[in-house]
């Protein structure tokens, strides 16, 4: 007689395999096997990891009906139903549809809540709370591929899409959607006031200047419900109001000349905005204001233009010192009919003229008296 001893703990169970083919459960405790001819093989599977990943599980589930409902908690899913594990009373893990599995008893607390996605892709409000920042938590949640999470921020709009349909308009908050059996995204929308740039757009004008004009405009959607009815319309709103900003740049630039539009520059923003918002109207986009940062001119027009300035400048100074020379003229003759008439008056000029040569000298010697200093001789040292 031939016998096998086994000790199976207390945190363990035990799996009989005679020749290959399972006999059954042991509880803990020692064991005597008697072999005889055959062969034992005694598999032993720690409590602390509940899941049996075993070849013998189907076998199990379908065979063995009261050994597994003695020893495991048994988990079958169709294509509808989404399983939540939970071991003492901690959600660890998202089972995905036609799951099927076993999980030992007596020692972790094993519950699977059974949910069916077939008839809305939204997970329950509740469980959203506890899908929320799992990589936290001292054991991350298995299977959340299977989970879109998004955050709507305070200022923003999602636009959730199922199957390619766009589905409805999330609000600000947090919500959690069942990937499985169907195709879900979301698209965040933000709802405050944005600034598109159109830059290096290069244009001729009618008279056929090649200028370099830079573009900056703000737009936004002027409520939530625009945001469906621009997506509705339009691939990507974005990128169709940028197309409308270079159409509208075009016509007011290419209709006009050089001279018009340096002398007019608020003009290519008014002809922008009036074009593109009567455009916009029917997408539910609104365009708040636009502006021209630069028009950059090509290198020969800027010499060109730079000697118009100056010499329109020049001319302009010529005139004034014109003027100047003709008022000082008409000043230095009205003062000499004045000298003129009045002997007194010419004296008071020659002697101010004599005060300031004065000043520029360090000593006069005068001979011949005071009358002397304009009519006699003069010594200037």
């Amino acid at each position: 007689m031939k016998f096998k001893r086994v000790t199976v703990k207390k945190n363990e169970r035990g799996l009989l395999l005679r020749n290959g083919d399972f006999e059954r459960v042991l509880q803990p405790g020692t064991h005597w096997l008697f072999a005889g001819l055959d062969t034992l093989r005694v598999e032993l599977f720690a409590l602390e990891a509940p899941a049996f990943t075993h070849g013998l599980a189907d076998y199990l589930m379908a065979r063995e009906p009261e050994v597994v409902a003695a020893e495991f908690v048994r988990v079958e899913l169709t294509e509808n139903q989404v399983g939540l594990r939970s071991e003492n009373g901690v959600l660890v893990e998202v089972l995905a549809p036609a799951t099927r599995r076993l999980y030992w008893k007596g020692l972790v607390d094993v519950q699977v809540e059974v949910i069916d996605v077939s008839a809305s892709a939204e997970v329950p409000a509740a469980l959203v709370a506890r899908l929320v920042q799992t990589q936290l938590r001292q054991r991350a949640v298995q299977g959340l591929a299977g989970v879109l999470q998004v955050q709507v921020p305070d200022h923003g709009a999602g636009i959730l899409w199922i199957d390619g349909k766009v589905e409805r308009l999330l609000a600000a908050g947090s919500y959690a959607f069942w990937k499985f059996n169907r195709n879900v995204a979301v698209e965040l929308v933000d709802l405050r006031l944005q600034a598109l740039e159109v830059t290096g757009q290069e244009i001729l004008t009618r008279d056929k200047v090649a200028l370099r004009l830079n573009l900056s405009a703000t737009w936004r959607y002027p409520t939530p419900a625009d945001v469906l009815k621009a997506y509705k319309e339009l691939a990507k709103p974005a990128e169709h109001l940028y197309r409308e900003l270079q159409f509208g740049l075009r016509a007011a630039v290419g209709t006009r000349s050089l001279d018009e539009l340096l002398e007019n520059k608020t003009v290519i923003d008014e002809v922008v905005t009036a074009q593109v918002k009567a455009k916009l109207a029917d997408y539910g986009l609104q365009l708040d204001g636009v502006g021209v940062k630069d028009i950059v001119l090509p290198g020969e027009m800027k010499t060109i233009l730079a000697q118009v300035v100056e010499a329109g400048k020049s001319a302009e100074a010529n005139v004034i010192r014109r003027r100047e020379e003709t008022a000082a003229t008409r000043s230095l003759l009205n003062t000499a009919k004045v000298m003129e008439d009045n002997p007194v008056a010419l004296r008071l000029k020659e002697l101010e003229t004599l005060e300031r040569v004065a000043e520029r000298i360090d000593k006069i010697s005068v001979f011949g008296g005071l009358d002397q200093v304009l009519n006699g001789l003069v010594k200037l040292r």
